[in-house]
């Protein structure tokens, strides 16, 4: 039986890791509906090859910074309890490499293709995995300072501040230091549109994402005997939420309904496990509505060209997924309680600080080697053919 049971825990995270693995195509078409054409291809190569980088940084570095072990000895030990190390650090590993996915749809249309994968690395080697360490594996005393101070520990069950948080902040310091597209505000300040070149493949895009994050949720239980339908449930009512306020909030706009989902479902990953089905609904229609006028301020009155929204959409609602979980999560609220406000918020802050810092270090410092940006010719040629020397569609005479 114990048998049975280790081989039923490794399929049942192995099917998670596969659905999270396919979410990176969602994260892959959610961009190239959003971007214009002549940079439909680079968003399709940017998101493989940064899976591709992260699977190395993780498996060399980031997982062993994380949780003090790696994968460098036998097979013969590495096989112990039906590979379940392995395919428990091939689940996690798309939850990291989802920090240099959300971070491309920031950085798009004018951002070197080298310079990304330099970052990627450096991420998801050294920074994703310092705070993932002190949030779900205790490192640095993180979870005992705020247990001790507080009442309770930083509770962030799939990674509403560990993964989206973290993505949305590094974000910010990368879209800043870049710098605006080309055309897209006037000296003085006027705002030209670079509308989304298809709706189709953004629609695309959302939904294998809403489908992919009940694996990233519900299996973030790890352990087929900790399943619980109450994630299953939560990450549908925050969904739905996130879509209805998403539609009222941006007037009926299809790229605003359509990260709808998305907003709700970053914020619920943090209580989703604590939380009761009303307080995951309201928890997703605050984040839908605060992802479209946050997306607003930032594109217009901020002038911060974040393509995608990530810091919005991953940071900003990934941030009061953090602090929802300490809410909604408490008993007063008919939440299964465990958390407090307080521990939540500092949790929260600690995990912001260092994707902010970490940010503006590694762009900051590659900006000034070896530059971040495309030239104002490569920009206006656009990606595909600057980069990679194909557009996504070929004419043939």
């Amino acid at each position: 039986m114990e048998n049975i049971k280790t081989a039923t825990d490794v399929l049942f995270i192995l099917l998670g890791a596969i659905m999270v693995l396919a979410m990176h195509s969602g994260f892959a078409f959610l961009e190239v509906g959003t971007v214009r054409k002549k940079n439909q291809v680079n968003a399709l190569v940017k998101i493989i090859v940064d899976f591709a980088i992260s699977t190395i940084a993780y498996f060399f570095i980031g997982y062993s910074v994380a949780y003090g072990t790696g994968f460098l000895q036998g097979a013969e030990d590495l096989i112990q309890k039906n590979g379940y190390e392995l395919v428990k650090f091939f689940f996690l590993l798309t939850f990291a490499a989802a920090i240099p996915a959300i971070i491309s749809g920031g950085i798009a249309e004018r951002a070197r293709f080298y310079s990304q994968v330099i970052a990627t690395f450096v991420i998801v080697a050294l920074v994703y995995p310092l705070f993932e360490g002190m949030a779900w594996n205790g490192n640095f005393g993180m979870q005992a300072w705020i247990g001790e101070t507080f009442g309770a520990e930083f509770h962030d069950f799939a990674g509403s501040v560990v993964v989206h948080a973290m993505g949305g902040w590094l974000a910010l310091g990368a879209v800043i230091l870049l710098g605006h597209r080309h055309g897209r505000y006037d000296k003085n300040g006027v705002i030209s549109a670079h509308p989304p070149s298809s709706i189709p493949f953004l629609a695309l895009g959302a939904w294998v994402l809403t489908v992919g994050w009940f694996g990233f949720n519900v299996m973030s239980a790890q352990t087929i005997d900790a399943i619980s339908g109450l994630v299953a449930v939560n990450s549908l009512m925050a969904m739905v939420g996130g879509i209805v306020a998403a539609l009222l909030a941006g007037r009926n706009d299809p790229g605003f309904v359509h990260n709808g989902p998305l907003a709700g479902l970053v914020a619920v990953c943090a209580g989703s496990d604590i939380m009761h089905p009303l307080g995951a609904l309201v928890t997703g229609a605050a984040a839908g509505g605060l992802f479209v006028w946050t997306f607003t301020m930032t594109q217009n009155k901020w002038k911060i060209d974040d393509v995608l929204g990530v810091w919005p959409l991953h940071g900003l609602c990934g941030a009061w997924g953090g602090i929802a979980a300490g809410i909604f999560g408490s008993k007063a609220l008919g939440g299964l309680g465990g958390v407090t406000f307080m521990g939540q918020l500092a949790g929260t802050i600690i995990g912001v600080g260092i994707a902010l810092v970490g940010g503006f270090a590694i762009y900051g410092i590659l900006k000034a080697a070896i530059g971040i940006r495309l030239t104002q010719e490569e920009e206006y040629q656009g990606a595909d053919l600057s980069i990679h020397r194909i557009a996504s569609e070929s004419i043939v005479d």
